[in-house]
């Protein structure tokens, strides 16, 4: 009798009440010693390559390359609970192959009594030469984990954990014997490139996704008002595109919690929302962690790396500034343990007023916390980016903030970050048209996204004009208008740099600068 094998989606077409189910992906990274912390009895578990030969509970044993699964063959004739998957093409020494699964069947008897079983399945991998079937290609660019994670998510299944998938570059000590074998033999340094590939499954899926032991979701609470919509959904979207687990964003101006106003001027908030970062806590309920962000930031890397940091006896970790920056202490991003931080606003704005605490001591020497400066000024670069070094991007100068002005030299990120936003369907033109409508956003914006325009340099002058009747909705703050030489300042500093970028010498010299960044492949 011929053979004959299925697609794995139709295992799930057949049985969807496993897709209802939570997955567990296994690797055999150093988490995996932790297992018997956990039940994994709630879970239906994938495992990858030699991690099935250490857990009795595997529903799927997922294999790329052939050799791997190999090295398991006999375990898996033992088995006979468990499905096996590979793709159409197998990889053989960690390159795609051109040897069908259906061939290596008839080639191996291992591998035919699994198809005569009805346990072996296949999908197609998008290293494979030639797609087989009609279903969604699976992609995997470094790691046999990003298949399996995509996988499922494809399927259907909306929660995903997983336990030994660490990054890093080593094994767990369970299998110390295949150091020599198969660590990183794929010739990639490290194991966290599998990540980029999970950031990208979890945007276009929404699966819910996370390793086992971590707490999740990661709550990314915002500052913001009604007028920074635009941009709280911009930085939302730039968190997300790179974030290897599910994040969910709290613009804290829709958290229905009032924060009174000081009774004296000097300590009232310099911003509407200076005071927000303090309702956090209850915000989340008093339990588990935060991160802080303002909403004038874009994220360009992974914020998984914030959110695991160890507070160790501090409750607020924070961004330290470098030296030569002479500012005063940001606290614009941090990482807060909830449950840790007993703070109510009404009181502290009490305290305020009783004169039992400064504005100073509240907002630069953060006094009501425990605060650790220990997250790198990489993760709060003010003004400044370094392609492949910047984390987050901090636009600082309210008056050149890109969705108000034309004038930030380093808007292009930020205008860039929409328009791609808008392409993949996270942000609606309408949205953007509405902003403006509403004046919370420049005209000229609508022209940049039309043309695709990243660089305002570009703007033609008519279009620039259109903005002159435009207002930032921050010039009509109570709290600019009692720092009238503050303001002027800044209008002046903004004033001179606008007359200078609308030279030809400013033009020509950022044009020879992106040259010279292109020519060097900066």
């Amino acid at each position: 009798m011929p053979l004959a094998l299925r697609h794995i989606f139709e295992h799930f077409t057949d049985h969807p009440e496993v897709l209802e189910r939570p997955w567990l992906i296994l690797g055999k990274g150093p988490s995996f010693a932790s297992r018997g912390n956990y039940d994994l009895s709630q879970y239906k578990v994938l495992s990858l390559n030699d991690s099935l030969r250490e857990c009795e509970a595997v529903a799927i044993a997922h294999f790329v390359d052939f050799d791997a699964y190999e090295r398991c063959a006999d375990t898996l004739s033992e088995r006979l609970d468990i499905l096996v998957v590979l793709p159409w093409f197998p990889h053989f020494n960690h390159e795609a192959g051109r040897t069908d699964l259906l061939t290596l069947a008839a080639r191996h008897v291992a591998l035919a009594k699994l198809a005569a079983e009805g346990r072996l399945y296949w999908y197609d991998l998008s290293s494979s030469p030639v797609r087989r079937g009609d279903y969604p290609v699976i992609s995997a660019y470094y790691f046999s984990s990003e298949a399996a994670f995509d996988l499922l998510a494809t399927a259907g299944v909306r929660q995903v954990r997983s336990l030994g998938v660490d990054g890093g570059t080593t094994y767990s000590a369970e299998f110390s014997d295949l150091t020599s074998v198969s660590l990183l033999a794929n010739g990639h340094r490290s194991f966290d490139r599998q990540f980029e590939s999970f950031a990208t499954v979890i945007a276009r899926t929404g699966v819910d996704y996370a390793p086992l032991d971590m707490e999740t979701p990661i709550r990314v609470c915002v500052a913001s008002s009604a007028s920074e919509a635009l941009p709280v959904k911009v930085l939302e979207y730039s968190i997300k595109k790179h974030a290897s687990s599910t994040v969910v964003v709290v613009p804290l101006c829709d958290a229905g919690i009032s924060i009174p106003k000081p009774i004296a001027p000097e300590n009232r908030a310099r911003t509407p929302f200076s005071f927000q970062r303090f309702i956090i806590p209850e915000v989340c309920g008093f339990a588990g962690r935060a991160i802080y962000l303002d909403s004038d930031m874009l994220v360009f890397r992974d914020i998984v790396d914030l959110w695991r940091r160890p507070f160790g006896t501090a409750n607020v970790l924070s961004a330290y500034s470098s030296t030569s920056s002479g500012r005063k202490p940001q606290y614009s991003v941090m990482v807060m343990d909830c449950s840790r931080l007993e703070w109510s606003i009404q009181d502290i704005v009490g305290a305020l007023d009783a004169g039992e605490l400064s504005y100073e001591q509240l907002m630069y020497d953060f006094s009501l916390a425990h605060a650790n400066a220990v997250i790198e000024p990489d993760w709060n670069a003010l003004e400044t980016y370094k392609a492949g070094q910047t984390a987050l991007l901090h636009y600082t100068d309210m008056n050149t903030q890109p969705w108000v002005s034309h004038l930030n030299a380093l808007g292009y990120l930020w205008v860039r970050t929409l328009r791609q936003a808008l392409q993949e369907g996270a942000i609606s033109r309408g949205f953007v048209e509405d902003e403006v409508a509403k004046g919370h956003v420049r005209p000229s914006l609508l022209h940049q996204l039309d043309y695709g325009i990243d660089d305002a340099i570009l703007l033609p002058k008519s279009i620039i004009a259109a903005d002159a009747q435009f207002t930032a909705p921050y010039r009509t703050l109570e709290s600019h208008q009692a720092s009238p030489w503050r303001s002027r300042l800044l209008w002046l500093r903004a004033s001179v740099r606008a007359r200078y970028q609308s030279t030809s010498l400013y033009r020509i010299e950022r044009r020879i600068g992106r040259w010279l960044a292109a020519s060097l492949g900066r």
